[in-house]
């Protein structure tokens, strides 16, 4: 029995982050605590470091640290005498999905790494399953009925902060009239989950997902039209929901040019594996953006000083989120690449109180440059 609860914990470790998880089984020890990393540690990148809850200029690239206070931005809370963006909600069926026909992992049951290859992870207990999942679009008050909209996509949804947000930084006329689509994941965690294969995979297919079949669906149910310049279309998600929003613009960068992450899960936790991408969105850092032309990317970045770490079964130096966001700030900047990242002190995973005090900045700085007037279809 001692034997079997420490395989399983290893494996728990390898499959999934700390903060994602379904509860832990019974006999399963507590998950370790990440320790707190220095933004100053040898080898991570150069920074500015901010006085204590104040924020970067949202016109100013490069690496800042925060903290230890996270006071919410005001421009997070509801404000009631401005105008308010409706919210609608559409519900998507695997089973009129012909890119996601639905998987699921058994409960309670991970991964076990390859012996003949640490950076691979072998799940066995994956097999199809349906689902539904909700599409929470946010269409704000100032829309023009006509006009091709900008949007954001969203993982993970439906993001109340955000429309919050939204409704606060249009009325001030410091964003374009923007649509909000929160589209939920198709369920699950991690390698061998339905959001695993959607988020964690390097590839085009999310993406061209969302392109034929819930944009379609926002545009005739709602009655809205957007915009099919790239340079008017975000994405943006917190850790798997992070690194899936960087791989729906690195691999279509015909479609999106704009991309903000918390806790970007920038480490190697693809399935299946890939032999093109051996490492994940690890790949990312060590070897896609340093090899590949500079893309019409702008990104926002944060980690948090107690991300996670997985020192897992598997063994294979690819699962420290810190490291992997630092990793990406350093290859960011040396292939020319405009960006900002945050390093927050007294954060965790994705954590809240940070995005409430910096959205409102993030969103600014991701949407420079863009006309803040609707444009016709």
């Amino acid at each position: 029995m001692l034997r079997l609860r420490i395989v399983l914990s290893l494996s728990l470790l390898a499959a999934l982050p700390a903060a994602l998880t379904a509860q832990t089984p019974a006999n399963q020890p507590p998950r370790p605590t990440p320790p707190t990393r220095d933004p100053h540690t040898p080898g991570y990148v150069p920074t500015t470091d901010l006085p204590d809850a104040t924020l970067p200029p949202p016109t100013a690239d490069g690496n800042f640290i925060l903290g230890p206070t996270h006071t919410p931005s005001p421009d997070t809370l509801p404000q009631p005498a401005i105008p308010h963006g409706t919210i609608s909600t559409l519900t998507l069926s695997s089973a009129d999905s012909a890119y996601y026909p639905g998987i699921a992992r058994d409960p309670n049951t991970f991964g076990t790494p390859d012996p003949n290859d640490p950076a691979r992870l072998i799940v066995t207990t994956s097999h199809p399953a349906p689902y539904t999942r909700k599409v929470t679009v946010y269409v704000p008050a100032q829309y023009v009925p006509g006009t091709a909209a900008p949007f954001l996509i969203g993982a993970d949804g439906p993001d109340p902060l955000l429309f919050a947000t939204l409704d606060n930084l249009i009325a001030q006329h410091k964003l374009p009239v923007l649509i909000a689509i929160s589209i939920s994941n198709g369920g699950g965690d991690a390698q061998g989950s339905e959001r695993g294969l959607e988020y964690d995979t390097m590839s085009g297919h999310y993406a061209e997902f969302v392109e034929h079949e819930v944009l379609p669906r926002v545009q005739s149910q709602l009655h809205v039209s957007l915009t099919r310049n790239p340079d008017g279309r975000a994405t943006m998600g917190g850790s798997s929901g992070g690194s899936c929003a960087l791989i729906m613009a690195w691999y279509h960068p015909e479609l999106y040019h704009r991309v903000l992450t918390y806790s970007g899960t920038f480490v190697n936790q693809q399935w299946p594996p890939n032999p093109n991408t051996p490492g994940g969105a690890w790949e990312f850092h060590r070897a896609l953006i340093p090899n590949s032309p500079r893309k019409p990317i702008r990104l926002w970045m944060e980690v948090g000083d107690r991300d996670l770490l997985n020192p897992n079964s598997m063994r294979d130096n690819m699962h420290d989120w810190v490291l992997a966001n630092e990793n990406m700030a350093r290859i960011l900047a040396a292939r020319g690449y405009h960006y900002q990242f945050v390093f927050a002190r007294n954060a965790g995973h994705t954590d809240r109180a940070v995005k409430q005090q910096t959205l409102p900045e993030a969103l600014e700085y991701l949407w420079q440059g863009y006309p803040l007037t609707p444009t016709q279809p």
